[in-house]
């Protein structure tokens, strides 16, 4: 997953990066509102975990603008304000879920990932798709039964072709889910991804579309 943190606290948004980044997900982080309205006017992020109070203004506009722009990237509110009335303020304002601080980590990695399970529509909490099982929650893929060790990077492009199987994902989508803003894209890093995958998990699992980009196939 890429997600958005905005949190003006520096060393909870630093956390958060990194606890979620060792989980396998790209974090990008902001610490104001006007900077959070223009990473989600240029980014896709597949979930966003928001704070209610920042310097320059509240979460709630944020969101509100959000829902009102027909944007239905989920959103988890994180916050202090956890009063019955801040909850259903928040969820009544269009949030995909609530939590207080303080938190658990893992719980809160647990919402991020039932939230995108929601939008995408996926009841199960595993990807299954033509013999390959992918479990966001453990990080866990097997092939025909038997486990396979994938990098960070693999996983995450894997995971990206499994959400959509038999959809193109062009490579800017999937360049998207492997960096944040402050790494530096590498110019093949795509390909390289996509071949060392091949390689474990089936080199006609994965088809080229030229021009477009690369897809999973939905049947072995």
């Amino acid at each position: 997953m890429r997600i958005l943190v905005v949190e003006d606290d520096p060393v909870l948004a630093d956390g958060l990066k990194v606890g979620l980044g060792l989980m396998g997900s790209t974090v990008d982080v902001v610490f104001t509102a006007a900077d959070a309205r223009a990473a989600l006017s240029a980014n896709r992020f597949d979930a966003v975990v928001l704070d209610r109070m920042l310097p320059d203004g509240a979460g709630l506009d944020i969101l509100s603008a959000l829902r009102r722009q027909g944007d239905m990237t989920p959103v988890l509110l994180l916050t202090a304000l956890d009063e019955t009335p801040d909850r259903i303020a928040g969820l009544d304002a269009g949030a995909d879920d609530y939590l207080g601080k303080p938190f658990d980590l893992d719980e809160l990695a647990a919402r991020l990932r039932a939230i995108v399970r929601r939008r995408e529509g996926r009841a199960s909490p595993v990807l299954a798709v033509a013999g390959i099982v992918l479990d966001p929650a453990t990080s866990m893929v097997t092939v025909g039964g038997k486990a396979v060790s994938l990098s960070r990077r693999e996983f995450a492009v894997l995971s990206a072709l499994m959400e959509w199987p038999g959809a193109i994902r062009s490579r800017t989508e999937l360049e998207d889910r492997l960096y944040g803003w402050q790494e530096e894209v590498e110019s093949n890093a795509v390909e390289v991804h996509i071949h060392n995958l091949r390689a474990k998990v089936g080199r006609a699992a994965i088809e080229t579309v030229r021009g477009l980009g690369y897809r999973l196939r939905t049947e072995p």
